[in-house]
């Protein structure tokens, strides 16, 4: 796997307890919107499991930078070494690699559903799709407790506005906590607005993306509503908890059919799916 020197330029909190850095592309680097990439510190603490982390790029390939995000876990002596770099400090880059890319048949949509930080594969599939202005259907599923803990909420608002083929769907669960204002919806992720969401959207492959107690229960929504296992690609974000309240598993709110199929039935134009990664202690 190729490995580089990259330099941090620059990093920003872009929600309540997650950071964004920035680091220069190294001539030659590619990458496919949604991979990740391994980033390992050249002076690591002594602590265990310190030195690395696998973590999703968040930019796009159009852009002149990389950039990832993570969830800056003071119980994790990597994000505490990593927050403290100075800047312009040199750390190692390995990879890309991952498969949680879009699917190549542009007549199907993406239907993305991620809580919290589950949020970064996403972002780079969003940029890079709107920049090219791709003529697909993108639509996004987005869970979080308080818009103050919902990463690039305002740019994923803005790319809406840009792209006329993605919607987003931006849902809160604990708005009691919040100290801001949100007009959006609000609850947690159940088969009733998954169904608002798809609407009629034709043959759609689902990727998820967040902790894994979150993937779990979403694959089991959707698959009581019809939809196969070849039609759901997923990652699972390791060292973090699902918000309490970010699932419904209530088998009332579940229809029998989605698009018109039947429970159980083979979706139209099956896309074969790659098995789904998990990222260990990732983000």
């Amino acid at each position: 796997m190729p490995a580089y020197e990259v330099k941090l330029i620059g990093r920003e909190e872009i929600a309540a307890g997650t950071m964004m850095f920035r680091f220069d592309k190294p001539a030659g680097f590619r990458f496919a919107p949604g991979q990740a990439v391994g980033v390992e510190l050249l002076d690591p603490p002594a602590a265990p499991n310190s030195a690395r982390r696998t973590l999703s790029v968040v930019s796009a390939p159009f852009e002149p930078e990389l950039a990832v995000a993570t969830r800056m876990r003071d119980a994790s002596g990597f994000k505490r070494a990593l927050r403290a770099l100075s800047s312009a400090a040199i750390l190692k880059l390995k990879g890309p690699f991952g498969d949680m890319t879009l699917h190549t048949d542009r007549s199907r949509p993406a239907v993305f559903i991620a809580g919290g930080i589950g949020i970064t594969p996403f972002m780079s599939m969003l940029r890079q799709a709107t920049h090219d202005r791709l003529a697909r259907r993108l639509l996004l599923l987005y869970s979080n407790r308080r818009p103050e803990d919902a990463g690039f909420l305002a740019e994923l608002q803005r790319l809406e506005r840009q792209n006329d083929g993605f919607r987003l769907l931006a849902t809160m669960t604990d708005m009691r906590r919040s100290a801001r204002a949100w007009p959006g919806e609000r609850g947690r992720i159940d088969a009733a607005m998954l169904q608002r969401l798809v609407g009629d959207a034709a043959a759609p492959v689902y990727y998820l993306a967040g902790a894994p107690t979150m993937v779990e229960a979403v694959k089991s929504i959707l698959g009581r509503a019809g939809v196969a296992d070849e039609n759901i690609r997923s990652e699972e974000f390791y060292g973090y908890l699902a918000a309490p309240s970010s699932l419904s598993l209530s088998r009332r709110a579940q229809p029998a059919t989605w698009n018109g199929r039947a429970r159980n039935a083979a979706p139209v134009g099956r896309t074969p799916a790659p098995p789904a990664a998990s990222k260990g202690d990732m983000q």
